[in-house]
């Protein structure tokens, strides 16, 4: 009998651990660290920063004249820009940037130089 016992113990044990695993099914399972690591967060502080940074990197925007503002997902591009291609320029690389969902460029005036 003693051995018969331990195995129902030791099978009772099984499905009682079992059972509270499948218990904390409903809670999402944490990402491994690497993949948290690479993964990027996309809020709007986030794609604000990202579009900025940006801008600033290329050489064909004058980024520090355009002002950067992002609400869910919609990047507000305002300020001037010294050529029309700079600020399609400006669009295109906001546009480029991983969240962003539309850019508005309503408010980046296009002024020409020696004016």
């Amino acid at each position: 009998m003693r051995k018969s016992t331990t195995i129902l113990a030791a099978a009772l044990t099984a499905v009682l651990f079992s059972g509270a695993a499948m218990a904390n099914d409903d809670k999402p399972a944490k990402k491994p660290a690497a993949e948290a690591a690479s993964a990027q967060p996309v809020d709007d502080t986030w794609i604000t920063t990202k579009v900025k940074s940006s801008l600033l990197a290329d050489t064909a925007v004058a980024g520090t004249k355009i002002d950067v503002d992002t609400v869910n997902g919609v990047v507000y591009l305002t300020g001037t820009a010294s050529t029309q291609a700079q600020a399609d320029q400006a669009k295109k690389v906001a546009a480029g940037i991983q969240g962003v969902t539309k850019v508005d460029t309503s408010k980046l005036k296009v002024m020409p130089s020696g004016g």
